[in-house]
């Protein structure tokens, strides 16, 4: 039975559940109800049969390959290989797909009779499909291939909602940074090609001792920037926040919790994989592009009222701190200490398996909130508490898991990376570990800001008084979307109390790579369940910390309940209020509460204040009728890089209209010689 389940077939199997799923959603568009269901079945079915696959793959331990002979294409091959790398992979894929699809068959209920559900299916299905393809293919173009399904199906579950004008541009400028990474990493094909013969991966590996080491690093260069731009690394960031907010939540959850996580993929797959061995500085340089992606991450966060926006920062600083992992990991396997770079890819991949689950969550229980609200301003939320319970309570396992709060698994995936990073402090020269202090102090400082980040956000949403009429119109969220967020929530507490048991399965993936096949681990697990790494250097217990955290919650219960509060009496009277009525204005606000923060960092930030004064007519100036201050920062890659090359490309697009004569024969001399430089290009 393990045998067929974890044959070519049983993954082909796979695909054709999300292609049914596709084109029944499409022909069904015209009844809402029915689509959704069909949709909902097979994405549900596919997601099963995805984690009973991977599942099986990662326990047989055998790689899957499949190469397709008769492509008419000489240079594309249909090939498929799927290791132990790619079978985590499609582990995390379809365990977020089927908990965002319950959810999902509950949420574009209210999309009903206003856009086709059968499109969004469409779409749903196909970006699903294109995400499973991206970590399995290996052929060069026959990823690209992938890569292009995925890009496009998103940009169209972005745009889904369309009567919103911020979601139009919000898509395009989706569109147009993820074509301009897809063309760095056409060129960093290219190049492999060039030196290799080769687009297969495999070839590409055998064959990678030949490339100049000056070759390699522009490679190193035109990948990072191409898969980071899709990872939304720092400062090719500058989609995301706009894209996930506009995107439905549960397709928000999605690209957040795993579309992203494709570009981490391709960078562990060619710089820890194919390209092998590797110089000193690639590491290096990724440990540094992971710290300033964490800082800047969580500190753009800070200053967001929007919640979607404000989960969309925190993404941009998780992936830094994945990144740093990936880059202890090349810093210790280019200095040839394969065991402490095994310890910093388990890190990364640990934290890409925590952050795909609370991030989800968190993504799900914010559309529950903006489903009931219909706003993303956190400014007009408060007291949801009262009215979404159950949605309050999973928003706050979210935010404690994201913030490393034990015995939750953002903790000990935040625990293995520092240390991994401890490891390059006490190992590695002088000038070396300055760079791991340095990023060590930036995923400290990362964690406090996450903390108060989440503090504001949970704050201002579900605790003191309602902001809004919405609000006291809110009501708990249907069946299928609790329990997409309970399932969440559940996987975030247990991923942390078995946080040592994952830690061995993701080391079997790591294991599967060639460079560490012979490493020895420096992970030990006893009897107690204690994750010890390095000897004795640290250790951590996932059930101790849960013991901990029960017998605080009891002490603290027990305390208040029968010595405080014992003799207490309990009288019900009105709240003394200072001659005045107690209104949602006294509340601190989500602007003030970050406001001390911003002023801190605003160098970096760039924090402003403008001033809308309404007056009653032109001769009254000195009564004005209202007065608003609306505080506000700006992403200064957007202010000092995007826009003047805007600017720029514009004016050269100017010029350059004039060569549009609209001769059909100079077009085609125009493709000629585009045609023979790439040929040029290439050999």
């Amino acid at each position: 039975m393990l045998e067929i389940i974890t044959s070519p077939i049983s993954f082909f199997i796979l695909l054709s559940l999300f292609f049914i799923g596709a084109m029944g959603s499409l022909l069904l568009g015209k009844d809402d109800a029915l689509a959704n269901i069909w949709s909902s079945f097979f994405a549900i079915v596919g997601s099963l049969w995805g984690l009973l696959f991977s599942l099986s793959t990662i326990i047989s331990g055998d790689a899957l390959s499949f190469t397709d002979g008769v492509s008419p294409f000489p240079l594309l091959s249909l090939s498929l290989h799927i290791d132990m790398l790619s079978a985590i992979f499609i582990f995390i894929i379809s365990l977020i797909i089927l908990f965002c699809s319950i959810y999902g068959a509950g949420y574009v209920k209210h999309f009903y009779k206003k856009y086709n559900i059968g499109a969004l299916g469409f779409f749903y299905h196909l970006f699903i499909a294109g995400m499973l393809l991206v970590v399995t293919a290996s052929n060069g173009l026959f990823f690209l291939i992938a890569w292009e399904i995925m890009s496009i199906a998103s940009y169209f579950l972005v745009v889904y909602d369309r009567n919103e004008k911020n979601n139009i541009n919000a898509g395009f400028l989706y569109l147009v940074m993820t074509h301009i990474g897809t063309a760095f990493i056409i060129i960093s094909f290219l190049l492999l090609y060039k030196f290799t013969g080769s687009f297969d991966f495999e070839a590409i590996k055998t064959g990678a001792i030949l490339i100049p080491s000056s070759v390699k690093n522009v490679i190193f260069v035109f990948a990072l920037i191409g898969f980071g731009t899709k990872a939304g690394i720092v400062p090719f960031h500058i989609w995301l926040p706009a894209a996930h907010p506009a995107a439905p939540s549960h397709v928000s959850a999605l690209m957040s919790g795993v579309m992203i996580k494709t570009g981490i993929f391709m960078m562990i797959r060619l710089f820890l994989d194919i390209l092998q061995p590797v110089p000193a500085w690639w590491g290096l340089t990724v440990l540094v592009v992971g710290a300033i992606s964490s800082l800047l991450g969580v500190l753009y966060a800070l200053t967001e009222h929007d919640i979607k926006r404000l989960l969309a920062y925190h993404s941009i600083e998780n992936i830094g701190i994945i990144l740093l992992g990936i880059g202890s990991a090349l810093t210790f396997s280019s200095l040839g200490m394969q065991s402490l770079a095994l310890l910093g890819l388990v890190a990364a991949l640990f934290h890409t398996l925590n952050h795909a689950t609370f991030k989800s969550l968190l993504f799900l229980s914010a559309g529950s909130v903006i489903n009931q609200t219909h706003t993303r301003n956190m400014e007009e939320y408060g007291g949801l508490i009262k009215y979404m319970p159950q949605t309050a309570f999973f928003f706050l396992i979210g935010a404690m898991a994201i913030s490393a709060l034990p015995p939750f698994n953002g903790f000990f995936s935040e625990w293995m990376t520092f240390q991994s990073l401890f490891q390059g402090i006490i190992s590695l020269n002088f000038s070396t570990r300055w760079i791991f202090i340095l990023a060590a102090g930036a995923l400290a400082f990362t964690g406090g800001l996450a903390l108060t980040c989440f503090v504001k956000a949970f704050g201002a949403t579900f605790l003191a008084r309602p902001r809004s009429a919405e609000v006291t119109h809110s009501k708990e969220s249907s069946f299928p979307l609790l329990a997409g967020m309970g399932a969440l929530a559940t996987l975030s507490l247990l991923f942390g109390i078995f946080s040592g048991q994952l830690t061995f399965f993701l080391e079997k993936a790591g294991n599967s790579l060639g460079i560490f096949q012979a490493a020895p681990s420096l992970v030990s697990l006893s009897r107690g369940k204690v994750l010890t790494v390095g000897n004795g250097f640290a250790s951590v217990s996932g059930l101790a910390f849960l013991t901990l955290f029960l017998a605080v919650i009891f002490i603290v219960v027990f305390i208040t309940q029968f010595i405080i509060n014992k003799r207490q009496k309990i009288k019900i009277g009105a709240t003394w209020d200072c001659g005045t009525d107690l209104t949602s204005r006294m509340e601190i606000t989500t602007t003030g509460f970050a406001r001390s923060i911003v002023l801190i960092f605003k160098g970096i930030l760039k924090p402003s204040i403008q001033h809308e004064i309404e007056y009653h007519d032109s001769e009254s100036r000195y009564l004005p009728k209202s007065r608003t201050v609306i505080l506000g920062a700006r992403d200064i890659h957007q202010s000092y890089f995007y826009q003047p090359l805007h600017k720029i490309v514009n004016a050269l697009s100017l010029r350059v209209k004039n060569i549009q004569s609209g001769n059909i024969n100079v077009y085609i001399l125009y493709i000629f010689i585009a045609l023979l430089i790439t040929l040029f290009v290439i050999l």
